[in-house]
């Protein structure tokens, strides 16, 4: 197959997932996830209005909002919505036992498979992009009150373009052992419940010199490292570097697994 018949094949097969993507669950889950602290943060501050023009008037406005913004959502939405959210888009094909008609298409497994995975990292772009729209919002929206004015603290646009690179890093582990293990099981409760056990452990391990190794540790690590002042044991290769480490080692074993399994749905 020449290149430019596989790339218009790809995009056909990645027009198909995220069609399929947009009536599941999935779905719901980044629109929810992504607008949910932002919107929890813009009604406490509504509720009290008496207290934002002051707030507003603050230098360190945008760095405040940031960290309360991301203490939720790094510690848990951010992993746990990753797990859900990549478990149940693997899942479609188990659930309305569709596998057999998948692989009676004419696209090669690679395809199949990349695929899937691409709209599961899309879908975790479109999650950080409403997160960063929705936090735009909390600090716009009560500028329409009488009396508030925009917050007059410039924002740190290469401050938080850092640390959302490194948020999206850090989620990269998850989704890869998520779809490899959604791919491996029909009972879409079994990558849940493994992904929660060893987001679980992830976090319990945090002040454990090695606890660095575990793949679902890095979005906590990185808000406590850098937003709340933690002392975490350095680790030997930095947080970037692991993340993407594990990515690559879990996405191939994961095509090994789907390409190699005996029973093709």
């Amino acid at each position: 197959m020449s290149a430019v018949a596989y790339r218009a094949t790809f995009l056909d097969a990645l027009q198909c997932e995220w069609l399929k993507q947009r009536r599941s669950l999935s779905a719901w889950l980044v629109l929810v996830g992504g607008v949910f602290v932002p919107a929890m943060l813009l009604a406490a501050r509504l509720w009290n209005h008496e207290d934002l023009p002051a707030l507003h008037a603050s230098a360190n406005y945008w760095p405040a909002l940031w960290k309360k913004a991301w203490e939720f959502t790094a510690m848990f939405l951010l992993p746990m919505g990753t797990i859900l959210a990549t478990s149940l888009i693997a899942q479609i094909e188990h659930r309305n036992n569709a596998w057999k008609q998948v692989h009676a298409l004419p696209l090669s497994l690679s395809t199949m498979y990349v695929a899937k995975l691409a709209i599961v990292l899309g879908m975790l772009l479109q999650y950080m992009a409403l997160f960063l729209v929705a936090l735009c919002g909390v600090a716009v929206l009560p500028a329409l009150l009488p009396g508030v004015d925009l917050p007059v603290a410039s924002v740190p646009v290469a401050a938080f373009a850092r640390d959302t690179g490194l948020f999206l890093l850090g989620c990269l582990p998850i989704v890869a052992l998520q779809y490899l293990l959604s791919l491996r099981y029909r009972n879409f409760m079994v990558p849940i419940g493994i992904g929660f056990v060893l987001w679980l452990a992830s976090l319990m391990t945090l002040p454990w010199k090695w606890g660095w190794l575990l793949p679902y540790r890095y979005t906590a690590a990185h808000y406590l490292a850098s937003m709340s002042g933690a002392k975490l044991p350095p680790a030997i290769v930095e947080m970037p570097w692991m993340a993407l480490g594990w990515f690559t080692v879990l996405v191939v074993a994961g095509y090994v697994l789907f390409a190699t399994a005996r029973q093709k749905g």
